[in-house]
């Protein structure tokens, strides 16, 4: 029999899954720029089976059409979307001490969705639905404009490499986009370990139109109450890195 936690190279999502998750995309042009690669190896058959079991509760099969979330919720609520949300560390946290919001993940990493439907699942959570698919798609063919009351983006890849700095998430078209989804009272929140990155982040959003820093141009907060530590700050700071909290308020 099979070790449950031990990785199998062949392991797969389900067949249930009608979609298989696609890399986030950021546009440079014309052309569609990879903002990290699919690493494979490491989904266990605790993993597979939370797919196979939870998915129908928990997942979003993507459809490329408009989605009714009150719907999918069962309620009207306030809505936060988290982009790359890795072990699902910080929507675990959220579900179980912000009840009264809707929380919407999206991963593409199948090994941290699997982790996140079994916690979900063990705590019996009803505010929290999960995509496996890219980003830029969900958020331009399946969100509504102006639904979204927060965007989370936690310790997003920092493609530390100048030469691969195209390939990070935070892009002017992205930025664009994820303004166009907030509420008119909406905030963007995000956090990163590398300085370099937070800089790059900085010279974006302060340029973005439709949204302004909490705390000044090139500014950024101490960690608010609804961010938990997670496994990649803890990480960072074992490295010796400081933590950047950047909060945009739509304006």
């Amino acid at each position: 029999m099979a070790d449950p936690e031990k990785p199998q190279a062949d392991a797969h999502v389900p067949s249930s899954r009608s979609v298989a998750a696609k890399p986030f995309t950021v546009s440079e042009g014309h052309r569609q720029i990879r903002s990290f690669v699919l690493r494979q190896g490491r989904f266990t058959p605790a993993q597979q089976r939370a797919f196979d079991e939870q998915w129908s509760r928990f997942g979003i099969d993507y459809t490329g059409q408009p989605r009714d979330f009150d719907a999918i919720f069962g309620r009207n609520a306030p809505r936060v979307l988290e982009i790359g949300f890795g072990n699902g560390e910080a929507l675990r946290f959220a579900a179980e001490h912000d009840p009264g919001r809707d929380l919407i993940g999206i991963e593409v990493h199948a090994p941290g969705v699997g982790r996140l439907l079994n916690a979900l699942a063990a705590a019996d959570a009803s505010n929290v639905r999960v995509y496996h698919h890219d980003a830029v798609e969900v958020l331009s063919h399946e969100v509504a404009d102006g639904s979204l009351d927060e965007v989370r983006i936690y310790f997003p890849d920092p493609w530390h490499k100048k030469r691969h700095n195209k390939r990070r998430l935070v892009q002017a078209p992205f930025a664009a986009l994820l303004v166009r989804k907030l509420t008119p009272d909406g905030r963007l929140h995000l956090a990163t370990d590398w300085h370099d990155y937070a800089e790059q982040m900085w010279d974006v959003l302060d340029a973005t139109a439709g949204i302004v820093n909490r705390a000044g141009k090139r500014g950024s907060v101490e960690r608010p109450p609804w961010r938990p530590q997670t496994h990649f700050e803890t990480r960072g700071q074992k490295l010796g890195h400081g933590v950047w909290d950047l909060i945009y308020d739509r304006c």
